[in-house]
């Protein structure tokens, strides 16, 4: 079944969602850099290599996102019925704004909750939180992967 998922990939349809979604998801990303900072102060502390390690993330993850998205609307084609593994790539847009978002915010939503102050510490400019967001994706895409391979057609 993956395999039949992989191959509707290539029409004209689910190339332009790919995109769209791209550019959606792109979007959201480095709207979250610049909401941390930008790269200016990236490239002041760290160097330029830090501005060109983060692009290179959003563009993965923004491109597994997408990647997603089209898996799950293939696979709701062909058997009528999704796979919740779609939502993953959301839960890591939301990871996004929880780690690396908007610092301000995001104090105050972690006081609320009983954590003070744990944005105010992250290292590198928030990389880590972001290199953790691409492992969730890259393992729910892999987990994805398996169940639409797993899937049975209602053909």
């Amino acid at each position: 079944m993956f395999k039949l998922v992989l191959s509707m990939q290539k029409q004209k349809k689910y190339i332009f969602s790919l995109i769209g979604y791209l550019l959606v998801f792109s979007i959201i990303y480095f709207m979250l850099d610049y909401l941390s900072g930008g790269y200016l102060p990236m490239i002041q502390d760290y160097g330029i290599y830090l501005v060109v390690i983060n692009v290179l993330l959003n563009i993965a993850m923004s491109f597994i996102s997408a990647l997603m998205f089209n898996f799950s609307t293939a696979q709701v084609s062909l058997t009528k019925r999704g796979e919740a593994t779609g939502y993953l790539s959301f839960l890591s847009v939301l990871l996004g704004f929880f780690t690396y978002g908007c610092t301000s915010c995001m104090i105050t939503f972690l006081g609320v909750i009983g954590i003070s102050f744990g944005i105010y510490v992250l290292p590198l400019h928030n990389l880590p939180y972001k290199i953790l967001g691409l492992v969730i994706l890259s393992l729910a895409l892999v987990v994805q992967s398996v169940l639409i391979n797993r899937a049975k057609c209602k053909i």
